[in-house]
This record gives C-alpha cells, sequence and structure tokens, in this order.
C-alpha cells in the first residue's frame, strides 16, 4: 500500500517537474495588496490558504520550484535509495542537488535558501526567496542525505555555506538557559523548532565532515574551497557548544505535560500557543541532535520521552487521524499527518503506530492522480494540491516509514 502510494505521488511530481502551487503563495501575484496597506497582504495570504477553491490562476500566480520543497524531495529519493539501492533514485537525487547548488539565494556570500514568494506577518514582510534557517535547515537534511548516499564531496562545500549562514548571518537570543538561533536575517526573535533546525543542520554538517574523513573513495575530489579554520572549529568544542546550548534553551521551555509552545516574544516575555507538527520538529531535532554528535543528556532524553507521550496520545487518534491545533481537532492537515509518520518511525516503541497514520492518509486524503489534499474536514475536503506543502512532505513521510521499516 505505501510502496504504490509513493510511486503514484512520485510520478505525479516528476511530471510537474517538482513545481507547484503553495498555502502562501498569493503574493506572488502581480496584484497590488500592498495599497490596502499593512493588513493588505496579510488578509490577502490568510484568505487564500483558508479558500477551498484555487482561483490562483485569475490572480496570476504560477506554478514554481520551491527550494524546501525540492530539499523535501532529495531527501526522501535518497532515503529511498538507501533504502532499494536503485540507481534511478540517486540519479533523480543528484538532479535535484544540482539544483539546490546553482539556486541558493542571492545576495548571501554562503548557501542559503527561502521560499519562492514574498510573505507578510503584522511585525515583518519577507521577499522572496528571502533566506531562513527554516528552509536552509530542511534543505541541509535532503544535503546530508544525499552525502551519505552518493559520498558526493560537493555536498560539504554546500553544507559549509550553510553553516556560515547560520554562524554569520542569524541573529540569536541568549539567556541564562542558553541560546536561540533566529529564524531570519532581519530580526532577532526565538521561534523553537526553528533555532533546533538551525541546531540540526550544524550537527548534520559536523557528521558528514567526519564522515568525510573516514571515506577512502570519494565519488568527487573534495573542494579546494573548504575553510580550514571553520573545520578546526568543527573539530574543538566551539560549534558542539552552541549545539548544546541551542538544545539546552529549547527543553528548558518544554510544559509539565510535554508539550512546547511554538515561540517566545522577546519583549513581553509570553509564549505563542501552537501545538500542532511542530511538536514533532522539536522532538525529531532533539533526537537527532542526540544521534548525530554523540551527546545524550538525561534531561534531553527525558524531554523526548514526554514530548512523545504528549505528542502521541493528545495529538493524534488510534486510527492514525492527526488533530489540528489543540484544542481544535478539525481539519485534518496533511503536514501533521506527514510529521507524525517522520517523528513516529524514529523510534521503536511507535513503528506500529507509524505504519497507521500513512494507512489513513493514503485512504482519506491521496488523490487518483497521485498527489495529496490539504485539508480534510468532516463536511468537505479541500482538494487543492500543494507541491511543498502536501506533496513534498508526504513523498518525505512515506520513504521515511520504508526506510525504517525496510
Amino acid at each position: 500500500m505505501i510502496e504504490e502510494a509513493l510511486a503514484r505521488l512520485l510520478r505525479y511530481a516528476e511530471s510537474e517537474d517538482y513545481a507547484g502551487y503553495d498555502p502562501y503563495d498569493t503574493l506572488n501575484s502581480p496584484l497590488p495588496f500592498h495599497w490596502l496597506g499593512k493588513w493588505g497582504p496579510v488578509l490577502a495570504i490568510q484568505f487564500q490558504k483558508r479558500n477551498p477553491l484555487n482561483i490562483r490562476p485569475l490572480l496570476g500566480v504560477r506554478k514554481g520550484r520551491n527550494p524546501k520543497g525540492v530539499g523535501l524531495f532529495l531527501r526522501a529519493y535518497s532515503l529511498l535509495y538507501q533504502q532499494s539501492g536503485d540507481q534511478e533514485y540517486l540519479r533523480k537525487a543528484e538532479k535535484l542537488f544540482t539544483w539546490l547548488r546553482e539556486h541558493p539565494s542571492k545576495g548571501y556570500s554562503s548557501y542559503c535558501w527561502g521560499y519562492n514568494f514574498p510573505w507578510a506577518s503584522p511585525v515583518k514582510h519577507l521577499g522572496a526567496y528571502e533566506p531562513s534557517v527554516v528552509v536552509t535547515g530542511f534543505v541541509a537534511k535532503g544535503l546530508h542525505e544525499y552525502y551519505h548516499s552518493s559520498g558526493d564531496e560537493r555536498v560539504i562545500e554546500v553544507m559549509e555555506g550553510a553553516v556560515h549562514f547560520v554562524l554569520n548571518q542569524l541573529p540569536r537570543y541568549e539567556d541564562e538557559t542558553g541560546v536561540c538561533i533566529s529564524y531570519t536575517p532581519v530580526m532577532k526573535d526565538a521561534c523553537y523548532n526553528a533555532s533546533l533546525l538551525g541546531a540540526e543542520l550544524l550537527a548534520r554538517y559536523v557528521n558528514v565532515l567526519s564522515s568525510s574523513e573516514g571515506s577512502t573513495a570519494p565519488r568527487y575530489a573534495a573542494p579546494s574551497s573548504l575553510d580550514a579554520g571553520l573545520r578546526r572549529t568543527t573539530r574543538g568544542d566551539d560549534l558542539l557548544a552552541l549545539i548544546e546550548s541551542a538544545v539546552n534553551f529549547v527543553v528548558n521551555r518544554q510544559q509539565f505535560d510535554g508539550r512546547w509552545n511554538y515561540s517566545l516574544d522577546l519583549d513581553s516575555g509570553k509564549e505563542r500557543v501552537q501545538i500542532d507538527f511542530h511538536q514533532g520538529y522539536v522532538i525529531e531535532s532533539i533526537e537527532e541532535i542526540m544521534r548525530l554528535t554523540g551527546i545524550r543528556k538525561p534531561e534531553w532524553e527525558d524531554a523526548v520521552r514526554k514530548g512523545l507521550t504528549f505528542y502521541r496520545n493528545d495529538q493524534f487518534f488510534e486510527d492514525g487521524r492527526s488533530k489540528w491545533r489543540l484544542p481544535k481537532e478539525w481539519p485534518v492537515e496533511i503536514h501533521n499527518q506527514a510529521q507524525g509518520i517522520v517523528t513516529f518511525s524514529m523510534f521503536d516503541k511507535y513503528r506500529d503506530f507509524a505504519r497507521v497514520i500513512p494507512e489513513y492518509t493514503i485512504r482519506e486524503m491521496q488523490d487518483r492522480r497521485g498527489y495529496f489534499y490539504y485539508q480534510k474536514f468532516p463536511w468537505y475536503t479541500n482538494r487543492i494540491s500543494y507541491m511543498r506543502w502536501s506533496n513534498a512532505w508526504m513523498a518525505v513521510a512515506l520513504s521515511t516509514v520504508l526506510n525504517h521499516h525496510g
């Protein structure tokens, strides 16, 4: 069932050349929403992401490749190659790696990536391709899996650039509990899952360097531009200390029942409450950082256990259906479904449930053409195909469960 569903999904994505619409792409329209003031772009995005009718062609919004979506497909193909040894998966992964290498965000001296659309909120506006630690972090996950699939030493140069971005372009907030890496270069903030993605990126780079140094037969010659000073830093304590501090910051903000809120307002000290797939992000990042660095603090492991218990018992039903944002149960959101599959697949205790979630999702949310629907309500289903948000995430989810379950 899972293999067939994934094959149909990948055929669909390949037929579209990995390009598509996104829930947040409204500002790619030529319409001047900013003429309505600060709230014009914000309201346009929020209306369109909730609109079950896809009027993007009428608004002049075109399908496009999203760097994060490409990074997710790169990760999926790499995992499938690791599981099957099929060279066709590796060939497709290499094409996506080449595209990412050739299409970083412009205006930065390092490798980094952003969404292919402008984005607006009441507090900030980001232009198209403005880089973020979230997009760059998820691309790095794909790069890392591709490196371990291919041995392509060019990955090191690209990941080194991403490390420079995290270390030199992103502001950091620090207090007595640790450090928090900001979401984007445009302002200092404290979003828990975003900071952990930055720390995980650093951990993956250390892991890649370690693997490269132990490799006896790389596919490609190591690039001559590698920064020896940065390499020395990763061999020492500085980078690991930053990773450790970032994990400590988030672990210290876990709630008594195991949940994490979304972010901390640095001015008021209040937290933004948003309990959804980001719970899975946080758990995954902490577990991956422990695996990649070998640092396993008891308080980190305890936080993961508590977080998993809450995630499973409070955010999912027995049939594999996820709740939307606590305490709201509806709609069933494809991103929640996908992240649940990814997170639970990582842990032996939850791997049986990690196969229950795709059974529900394939049955209820996959179109006969292969793509996955955005949201399912009790009375209707939003059937719009979103390449990054829905399809790339489900490609990662289904390839992850196959990789872990053989």
